[in-house]
């Protein structure tokens, strides 16, 4: 495998939604949880997506991926936090040199941002490249060189990669206004979202 693995989370529980899932919230007509998906397939990558191996979002989740070509990770541990989705990304990657986590509650992010993060790791393989707003506060995706998989591998808890970062030379890579940065989790988020955005 010569380009990275890209990996989606989407293994929560959506616990501040208050019931619903954020992950089928509409995006341009279709859930972000698809949406997310069909950008990284469409910037050319092999994606999988970490989904709860259980539970009342499963059967959504699956249906909102219909049709496209990824690989479904079932999490079991999924109730841990964010790090047992990115385990499960680290083992499934095999020999890709490099592994972009990417979140997906992050409606703003398109298939043009993530070429971006690819197109800046692919300079400099071995550092992690992430994106950042366009004043340089640091967001998601974040894609992990290969020299990196072993301590990805031993996360615990919902910390993220956070540990694994910290020390690295991390190479910025800017992506217009703060897309890098929206996450929506709340269904007040959503909809100051939609009021702004228009979408």
């Amino acid at each position: 495998m010569t380009i990275p693995l890209a990996l989606i989370c989407a293994a929560g529980s959506s616990s501040r939604m208050r019931g619903s899932d954020k992950l089928i919230q509409q995006v341009d007509g279709v859930p972000v949880l698809r949406h997310a998906a069909a950008a990284a397939r469409a910037a050319g990558m092999l994606v999988a997506v970490a989904l709860p191996a259980a539970g009342p979002f499963r059967a959504g989740r699956l249906a909102a991926l219909q049709g496209l070509e990824l690989t479904a990770l079932p999490v079991p541990e999924a109730a841990e936090g964010i790090a047992a989705s990115i385990r499960a990304g680290a083992a499934a990657a095999e020999a890709a040199p490099g592994i972009m986590v990417l979140l997906a509650d992050m409606p703003e992010i398109g298939a043009e941002d993530l070429a971006a993060v690819l197109a800046g790791w692919s300079g400099d393989p071995d550092r992690v490249a992430r994106a950042t707003a366009a004043d340089g506060r640091p967001g998601h995706p974040v894609l992990f060189p290969r020299r990196l998989f072993p301590r990805l591998a031993t996360l615990t808890g919902d910390a993220g990669a956070r540990g694994v970062l910290a020390g690295e030379d991390v190479l910025p890579v800017p992506l217009p206004g703060s897309r890098a940065l929206t996450d929506l989790d709340t269904p007040e988020d959503w909809a100051a979202w939609r009021a702004r955005s228009g979408r």
